[in-house]
Formats: structure tokens, sequence, C-alpha cells
């Protein structure tokens, strides 16, 4: 820092405002200090940092390791707030069956200022946990402690509803589920949010297929399952990929996507506006969701109150040409 200073004929204090994007530094200055900074190679001793400000600026996320689009979607965009906001990043991953409480530990042992728990899933034992730094679920199921702990996240229950009352305005009687596994609160939350908006509308609650694994593979499995059905008209996948699945079922069965079966995903992935026809899916804002949750974490680590309200617009339906408005029965096609 002090070969910076001097490059940059500018005092200590001052190269440490412009790295830790303080602010009262004229443009012309900072400047001055970040073409020292490239032209030096300087890089921040962050373990000297900890030591005298007892912070890391490092955040840890304990992630699934998921290849699937709204986990790996959303990690991608956590890391970005975070990065933003002035922190790096430290990443833990449960994919192999390691317990989450295993995952918080090794980075707790890494040195960082909180945590956030990316796509909890429920592995059939409470989550307790008691780090000493602030940690943010993106979902339910850990048990955190009051003011060191908060659930953030897109409200998966309300998008459910969402989804399944845009079916239920075009005038089918009921409307069937893909449920996601089970042990994913995600999963959990979307089912709720279906039976929800069931039960409000007074409409019956239809027999659950067999649960998906969020594969096109489990969707086609229970796709075929709904085909048989003939008064199925209705159909909401607790995911995109499941969805492709069931559509490809429908198309088997000989049952039109929207003629005779109106088909709602969830995530709105790149290819779901590319599909034949069109998906009409729930569109997850991973960034909005990210920017919240970093936003209440850093709130934490600081000792201020966290910033009110949910994300901005986390969720939103998307309309496309998968749904249509229910037949007439004497215009609907005979089963094969």
């Amino acid at each position: 820092m002090t070969e910076v200073a001097r490059a940059a004929g500018v005092s200590q204090k001052t190269v440490s405002r412009v790295v830790n994007g303080e602010p009262h530094v004229s443009p012309e200055v900072r400047d001055r200090v970040l073409k020292a900074v490239r032209d030096l190679d300087y890089r921040p001793n962050t373990a000297a940092r900890a030591l005298l400000l007892g912070r890391y600026r490092r955040i840890g996320v304990v992630s699934l390791g998921s290849s699937l689009y709204g986990p790996s979607t959303l990690l991608i965009a956590l890391e970005r707030a975070m990065r933003r906001a002035g922190y790096s990043v430290a990443l833990a991953s449960t994919l192999e069956g390691q317990r989450v409480s295993v995952a918080v530990d090794a980075l707790l042992g890494q040195g960082v200022d909180g945590i956030v728990l990316s796509e909890p899933i429920d592995d059939g034992t409470p989550l307790r946990l008691t780090a000493k730094v602030p940690v943010v679920s993106l979902g339910e199921g850990a048990e955190l402690a009051p003011g060191a702990g908060a659930v953030v996240g897109a409200d998966g229950v309300a998008a459910a509803r969402l989804a399944t009352e845009h079916l239920l305005s075009l005038g089918h009687r009921t409307v069937w589920h893909i449920p996601g596994p089970q042990d994913w609160w995600a999963a959990r939350d979307r089912l709720r949010g279906w039976r929800e908006a069931l039960a409000a509308a007074g409409a019956p609650e239809p027999p659950l297929p067999s649960p998906g694994d969020w594969s096109p593979a489990s969707g086609y499995a229970a796709g075929r399952q709904l085909a048989r059905l003939r008064d199925v008209t209705a159909v909401f996948a607790a995911n995109d990929d499941m969805a492709i699945g069931a559509l490809h079922a429908f198309a088997d069965a000989g049952r039109a996507v929207p003629g005779d079966v109106s088909v709602v995903g969830y995530d709105d992935i790149p290819a779901a506006a590319h599909l034949c026809p069109p998906l009409t899916t729930v569109r997850q804002n991973f960034a909005a969701v990210a920017d919240r949750a970093v936003d209440v974490l850093i709130a934490l680590i600081e000792g201020r109150p966290a910033p009110a309200g949910p994300a901005d617009r986390a969720v939103e339906l998307t309309v496309r040409a998968s749904t249509a408005p229910v037949r007439e029965p004497d215009t609907a096609p005979s089963r094969p």
C-alpha cells in the first residue's frame, strides 16, 4: 500500500479508501490510485485485513453443487451480487451427501463474515445451525438464531398459486400437478401453493402422479400417467424440464397442447420460449432474490436492521402458447 501511495502521489489512507470502495475520493484521485494498483499488481492482503478489522470481506455459500437451471443460475446471481458489494465468495458443496453443518464448518475454517444457504433440502435430520456469523437461508428448513439469521427468497407458494389460478381462470375444472422431489423445500412450496389455489377456488384436488426428480424423463413418466386420464385438461409441473417431458408424453398419446391439455412450467429456462408450443411458465428473477439475500446478510454482518420487504418482482407468470381456454365437451376429440 505504501508503494501504491507513493506512485499515485497520495496518502496510504486515500489508497485504503479507494481499495475499500469508500466515498469522499474525487474521480481523478480514484483513477490515479487504481492505475497505480494495476501497474504495481497490488492485491489486498485479506489475512492482514481480517486481523486489523475483524472482517474477511468474504461470504460463504453452501450450495447443492447441482447443474439444474434454478440452483446454478441462483449461484451465479449470488456471486455477482456479493462481488458488487465488495465481498469475495467461498463455496462449499453438499452434492456428495455432505451435511450442511459440515459444509458450514468448512466455510468457517476458511474465514467468512456470513453464510448463505442456497436451495436447502431436507435430509431427514433437523438443521440447527450454531455458526457464530450471520446466516441467510434461501429456503425453509434451517433453524436460525434470532437476530443472526433470516430466510429470504422467492415466494414459491405464491408463485404456484399464480400458475394454478391462471389455469383455473381459463375454465379448467381443476389442475393436475407434477410435483418435484419432496426432500426439496422448493418442491414442497410449489405443491402447497397448488393445493391452496385449488382450495380457494373450490376446485377438486386430483391425485398426484409419481413425484419427479426435476428431469424431463421424470416429467415424461408422470405425463404418460396423466395422458391416460380423459378428464385431465390442465397440468402445472414443478419445473420446466418436467413440463417438457410432459409435453412429449401428451404428444405421444395424441393429446394436443393446448387444444386438449394446457401445461404450465416453472423457472422460465432459456428453451421455454422456443418449444412447440412455447411454454407458459413462472419466471424466477434470480438476480432480485440474490440482491435481496446479500443486502439482508450484509446488514446482519454490519449490525444494521435488515432492509424490509420481499425481493422485488421475484416471480411472475409468463403466458405463452401452451395454455388456452378449456374446450367445450362437444368439441373435444375422442380418445385414441
